[in-house]
């Protein structure tokens, strides 16, 4: 059996995000019920989704431009997912609008691990990592609410979108920490990614309202 490099595996899961990402950004500006996006709006919300988050991860770590500025392959894998969401799912409710949840679970993992990931690799400590993660997981998502016009969902009581990638990531930073094997550490992580998310959305679990929560306990 050939042993995987970390660096292999960190490229096939920044790429497995990328297509995840933008597949389900493409899916939800599709059904936008607000606007009426036509391709080209589709496509480059499902761009941004995609390519948003490790713009902002790699901006942050200051080493070397963006990875997607770098290597063409995020851009055509970007371009890919976009185009998947475009062409499919057209109808509510049918099998591939049903698999959205797991689409985007799948690209939360993978996009709080590659930012961890990246982070450990940069020579940063678990904190900032930890903080690294989570923004390459929510950002891309953040920035294609803000060119829909609308305050990002990661800011509002609902869906746990943050805490589900501060989960992924901590994972991750823990069993590298305790175990010193990053291929390990990084299946572990996305699982545990994966199935937080997945059991948010089948069991609808919501964050409440701040003000909400002020006005029970005064």
């Amino acid at each position: 059996m050939i042993p995987i490099r970390p660096s292999t595996l960190f490229s096939a899961i920044d790429f497995a995000g990328v297509v995840a990402g933008a597949t389900a950004g493409a899916l939800e500006a599709k059904q936008n019920r607000t606007y009426h996006y036509d391709f080209v709006g589709v496509l480059g919300l499902g761009f941004i989704s995609a390519l948003g988050g490790g713009l902002a991860r790699d901006t942050l770590l200051q080493h070397g431009p963006p990875l997607a500025f770098r290597d063409p392959t995020y851009v055509f894998l970007a371009l890919t997912g976009g185009l998947i969401g475009l062409l499919c799912g057209s109808a509510p409710g049918s099998a591939f609008d049903r698999s959205l949840g797991l689409i985007d679970a799948a690209a939360l993992g993978f996009f709080a691990v590659a930012g961890s990931t990246r982070a450990i690799s940069a020579g940063f400590t678990v904190l900032p990592a930890l903080i690294i993660g989570v923004v390459t997981a929510v950002g891309g998502g953040s920035l294609r609410d803000v060119f829909s016009g609308r305050t990002p969902k990661v800011f509002e009581r609902g869906e746990p979108y943050a805490l589900v990638a501060a989960f992924a990531s901590a994972v991750f930073l823990i069993a590298n920490r305790l175990t010193g094997n990053g291929v390990l550490s990084t299946w572990l992580s996305i699982f545990a990614g994966f199935l937080a998310r997945f059991l948010a959305v089948r069991f609808r679990w919501k964050t409440k309202a701040a003000r909400a929560s002020l006005r029970s306990s005064a």
